[in-house]
């Protein structure tokens, strides 16, 4: 009876924390969408020429993708280096005072609403199962068993922003010249959308709000970029 809400518990931080990494997926793609396209509308607004369109396009993806990657590896790293001090910490407590750090889980319980005598035995239970885990979740807020690999987290962030930077180059230098922007401009307007509403779902945020937002910001970032370019415009053989 006492392990119930503790299970329940649980899967709702690991539900939680998929849903996060899915949103983070999504605003990576958000990320590679806008600056893509902001990237080679800025060139279409200096050139017609649909090789230096693709290759200033494939440049941004790269380098775009990586700079995302590298960002979410030291990101990451820094964080579950944090976490990795502070379960040392835990475990070295739970080895040299075992009896305040079973007083101080039974006191948590007692907080959350449970009787004394019945957040006794809860802290004696988990503790006797796993004392580390049931310290960490209560103390710090860390699962030990669901820790995020920066490894991973640099892979999801590359193929985010390039899945999403691949639209706006496609969407540039597929069709002809005249209606290489236009085309481009829906496509991101399209996917800004998408991405902006599915986004706020997830994080249970105003998902027409969110969804406007990210449009509005995708065609601002179209427009400064294509009239830079148009003023700075130069023919390229």
């Amino acid at each position: 009876m006492s392990d119930a809400p503790h299970t329940g518990e649980q899967h709702d931080q690991r539900l939680a924390g998929r849903l996060n990494w899915l949103r983070a997926g999504i605003l990576g793609a958000n990320d590679g969408i806008i600056s893509t396209a902001g990237l080679v509308v800025g060139v279409a607004g200096a050139t017609t020429d649909r090789t230096w369109l693709l290759v200033t396009g494939l440049a941004g993806l790269v380098a775009g993708a990586f700079s995302m990657a590298g960002g979410e590896y030291t990101s990451v790293s820094a964080q579950r280096d944090t976490e990795r001090a502070a379960l040392a910490k835990e475990r070295w407590e739970l080895e040299t005072m075992p009896s305040q750090e079973l007083a101080e889980l039974a006191d948590f319980y007692e907080r959350k609403g449970l009787t004394p005598q019945l957040a006794a035995q809860v802290a004696e239970e988990l503790t006797r199962e796993d004392a580390l885990a049931a310290h960490a979740e209560v103390e710090l807020g860390i699962d030990v068993d669901e820790q995020t690999s920066p490894w991973v987290a640099a892979f999801s962030s590359f193929v985010s922003f390039a899945l999403g930077a691949v639209l706006p180059l496609l969407a540039i230098v597929l069709p002809p010249a005249t209606a290489r922007v236009p085309v481009t401009m829906v496509t991101v307007v399209l996917a800004l959308a998408l991405t902006g509403y599915v986004g706020a779902r997830l994080g249970q945020a105003h998902r027409t709000r969110a969804a406007t937002r990210a449009v509005v910001v995708g065609l601002l970032t179209m427009a400064v970029t294509y009239a830079v370019g148009s003023a700075l415009g130069v023919s390229i053989s």
